[in-house]
């Protein structure tokens, strides 16, 4: 298969993780006897913009400048949609990727929307309140011509959350000249933003387990659950898993991991760091290094942090059974392979942490609308679309024989590809 595109262009989007989207999809491009055409132009965003931009400390005597992205994989869907998220090694060629991704997550589930994905690079937590709000409201001016309602939609990621996206859509409808709740989700419920989706990711992942266990025969009640990752999609898939009956044995952050074979306290832990912000001096079980956490004794393993951790040197130590990945990009290639020989079914990113961009797609119709759903109903239609997307991956899986990321990623590749197709090119 020829890439003409990337032709003396491949050294901008180098990255790990983009490189691991890459080899996702082409080889399943390959299964497919995908149209090398349209292979060869979706095997790089659409658009990107980089930017840089200075801001002030709190001291005001010192100003400094950070890079920030926003990339869109995909417009023949319609509006791009994706998070944006602050962290010191953020880059192109990851937002690049985790925007590709978030292409064929939108088209698994059925969403009206390509991919998008942006990021500053800075340590959030290094940051006062005063000095996030600046940098976010700077960002903004940088990239507005980029984003609005009809165009790209942002939403909450790592290091960012609701106070964030509040800023974004204040600085955003500053310039309209009017209020504009539609340009970003993941915002505060009194600024139009939808109840349920602080928790929709986390929850979102955890509602899969049942259908996942299914496959293999294993009963979830009293099932021990590992969450490497407490932040917002951690901490959340945590709860909903205690609420399930499962034992959550095991959480952790950037500070270490707790384990507690009993299973910890989620609602002290929850609490811990909401007023300490890490897991640091929680006393609810015995301290491991994240790495130790790969190997703890479960049945689920929930990867809900960052990218890259499951990999061929740890693949071959997890005891889990079942991995639901709540994470973006959080397996390499090659620990899939070590993973599908051992027979650990693997939910997957596109998948398993979809329900984040689909109560953001609630979020947005609402907002258009001008009509707000209650929280029943959306956990209710949430868990609908998952459902059924899970069901009809499985049924390509099975049809096919592959494992459920490739299965995924041939049901999302397809849906865009056939997109393509029928819009054809201009001029």
């Amino acid at each position: 298969m020829a890439h003409h595109i990337l032709e003396g262009g491949f050294q901008e989007w180098e990255s790990p993780l983009y490189q691991e989207a890459l080899k996702q999809f082409d080889h399943v491009a390959e299964l497919m006897g995908l149209d090398h055409n349209v292979a060869d132009r979706l095997r790089v965003p659409q658009r990107a913009l980089v930017v840089t931009f200075p801001f002030r400390h709190d001291d005001y005597s010192e100003v400094e400048s950070v890079f920030g992205y926003r990339v869109q994989h995909v417009l023949t869907m319609g509006p791009t949609k994706g998070g944006i998220r602050y962290a010191l090694d953020v880059n192109l060629g990851e937002v690049a990727a985790l925007a590709m991704l978030m292409t064929w997550k939108c088209a698994i589930v059925g969403l009206p929307f390509g991919g998008a994905k942006g990021g500053v690079r800075v340590d959030p937590l290094h940051l006062t309140r005063a000095e996030k709000q600046r940098v976010t409201r700077r960002y903004v001016t940088e990239i507005i011509g980029f984003i609005g309602p009809s165009r790209d939609i942002p939403a909450p990621d790592m290091g960012t959350d609701e106070q964030t996206m509040a800023w974004i859509m204040d600085t955003y409808s500053q310039q309209v000249g009017h209020a504009e709740p539609s340009v970003v989700t993941g915002k505060p419920p009194e600024l139009g933003g939808s109840i349920a989706r602080r928790e929709a990711t986390g929850r979102g992942v955890m509602s899969l387990l049942p259908l996942a266990a299914a496959r293999l025969g294993l009963d979830t009640d009293g099932a021990r659950v590992a969450i490497h990752g407490f932040g917002n999609v951690g901490s959340y898939a945590a709860v909903a898993a205690a609420e399930m009956g499962c034992r959550v044995v095991a959480v952790s952050d950037i500070s270490g991991a707790v384990y507690r074979g009993d299973g910890v306290d989620v609602a002290a832990a929850m609490e811990w760091v909401r007023r300490h912000r890490t897991l640091e001096g929680f006393g609810g079980g015995d301290r491991l290094s994240n790495e130790d956490l790969f190997a703890v004794d479960c049945d689920v393993l929930v990867p809900a942090a960052v990218g890259g951790v499951i990999t061929a040197a740890n693949a071959e130590d997890i005891p889990a059974r079942v991995i639901l990945e709540g994470a973006n990009g959080p397996t390499t290639t090659e620990a899939d392979a070590i993973l599908a020989d051992r027979g650990v079914l693997v939910v997957p990113d596109v998948l398993a942490n979809s329900g984040g961009v689909t109560a953001s797609y609630f979020e947005w119709v609402q907002d258009l609308q001008h009509y707000f759903w209650s929280e029943s109903e959306i956990r209710g239609r949430l868990h609908e679309i998952m459902a059924r997307a899970f069901r009809e991956v499985a049924a390509v899986a099975d049809e096919h024989r592959v494992d459920l990321r490739t299965a995924a990623l041939i049901k999302g590749i397809g849906r865009v590809a056939r997109a393509k197709l029928v819009r054809g090119v201009f001029p």
